[in-house]
């Protein structure tokens, strides 16, 4: 990679980051897309590998917001829904997992503005996690069908629930990964471009997050997820 790709990721990785530690989730949303243009193998591994250190700190910080029950009904769904995902990486080839990965995008997005109202009881806590496992696996995007439940929540809760699910729910990702052959050496030492991000999102956040995602924050982000996904999903019909 050239200079310039080394220093989009980085960006990248602090703009999603920060916007995540405020918000509770953006990372996979604005991140995967961009990432996966400079390079296919920064997702899904690296992202997920950057994101568990992320979240880790981010539950320290939010652990009086989380729902518990929550957590352990969605991370029980989550299990479930990582272990297709895994085959689907195995099996694959690199063209149709590129057009997989921005389809995902494109739902994410959906999902995020749909304004449906589902209430997390354990059915959908179940449900919304193994769609978790399924996107965030393949696409390290899993968080908008946990947002989608808790987002009439406070933030406290919001941004708790979500980070204390995703550490968890990276990890159980990242086992998955290692014997599909989606993540090892290679994977490890891209992961160390997208630590500081994470490390200096993290530090800011916490002064953004009853400012960010108001206005013209969030449609922004959405908007360019959406274009990078759809990026995504032509490039892949017309590679040769």
């Amino acid at each position: 990679m050239s200079s310039l790709d080394l220093a989009v990721i980085a960006l990248c990785s602090l703009a999603g980051f920060t916007l995540q530690g405020a918000v509770g989730y953006g990372m996979g949303i604005l991140g995967t897309p961009i990432l996966i243009l400079i390079d296919p193998r920064l997702v899904p591994g690296p992202v997920l590998a950057s994101t568990m250190v992320f979240t880790l700190m981010a539950t320290v910080r939010e652990r009086r917001g989380i729902d518990l029950g929550g957590v352990g009904w969605a991370l029980a769904g989550r299990i479930v829904g990582t272990l297709p995902a895994a085959a689907v990486l195995a099996l694959l080839p690199q063209t149709q997992l590129s057009r997989v990965f921005g389809l995902m995008v494109i739902l994410a997005v959906a999902m995020s503005v749909s304004g449906v109202r589902v209430r997390p009881r354990p059915s959908t806590l179940l449900a919304g996690g193994v769609l978790s496992g399924l996107m965030g696996t393949v696409a390290a995007i899993g968080g908008p069908p946990i947002a989608l439940l808790y987002q009439h929540a406070s933030g406290e809760r919001f941004r708790g629930t979500l980070s204390g699910l995703f550490f968890v729910g990276t990890i159980i990702s990242i086992a998955a990964l290692v014997p599909a052959g989606r993540f090892g050496g290679p994977e490890l030492r891209l992961t160390l471009f997208m630590l500081p991000g994470a490390l200096v999102g993290f530090l800011v956040s916490r002064r953004l997050a009853s400012r960010l995602d108001r206005g013209y924050t969030r449609p922004a982000v959405l908007a360019v997820a959406a274009i990078a996904g759809f990026i995504v999903v032509v490039r892949s019909f017309v590679a040769p």
